[in-house]
Formats: structure tokens, sequence, C-alpha cells
């Protein structure tokens, strides 16, 4: 019996050393956050999501991040055979209307995957 009561100790011990690991590690995202909402990268962010809303309506050329190429919206919509128009946009989406030369299509892309914005002049 004692034995049992034993085994009950030391998995409780882990348990709370478990829990508080997390919580550490919780605590430390939460001021990694804090110091990311006055960061540069975030301030980038709120003024491609600015000119995204301001866009709305018109035709842009997107350019896209490396990692994120878009082959509808760089072959296509960025050419003088066709062309991005953004419909609607949030925080963290631009909904584009793409026409391409045998079509047209709706997609919705992530603002992260935008490395900037600009109007096309006609």
């Amino acid at each position: 019996m004692e034995y049992v009561a034993f085994a009950f100790a030391i998995f409780g011990f882990l348990a709370y050393l478990q829990s508080s690991s997390l919580k550490r590690r919780v605590d430390k995202l939460e001021e990694q956050l804090a110091v990311m909402e006055g960061s540069p990268l975030n301030e980038d962010r709120k003024a491609l999501q600015k000119a995204a809303t301001s866009y709305i309506g018109r035709k842009v050329k997107l350019e896209m991040k490396e990692d994120h190429m878009d082959v509808d919206i760089v072959m296509y919509g960025n050419t003088k055979h066709g062309s991005n128009t953004i419909i609607d946009a949030d925080e963290e989406w631009l909904l584009v209307h793409i026409v391409k030369p045998k079509g047209e299509m709706d997609k919705l892309i992530r603002l992260a995957s935008v490395s900037s914005i600009s109007e096309v002049q006609e």
C-alpha cells in the first residue's frame, strides 16, 4: 500500500513540474508577443492592410513573398494580359478577382504572403 502512495506522489510531482514548465513557456511567449506588437514587422503589416483596404475595387499589382508564390497572381494577374482587383480586405485576408486570358477567378490570399501592393495605372 505504501508503494502505491509513493507512486502517486511521484506522478503528482511530475505533473506539477510539467504544468509549471508549461506556464513558464506561455509567459515567455506572451512577453515575445508584447515585444512584437511594437516591432517594425507589425507596422509593415498594418501599412499593408491599410493599403489593401484603400485599393478595394481597383486594379493592383501584388508582389508575393518568395515562399508564398501564387501562379495565377504572378503569371496572369500582374501582366498586360490580365489583372488583379481587390474585392475585399481585412486584417488577415485579401479577396482578389483575377482576370486571366482564359477566364476569371476569385482567390482568397493571406495578407502575410504579400510583400507589397501597388495600384496599376491604366
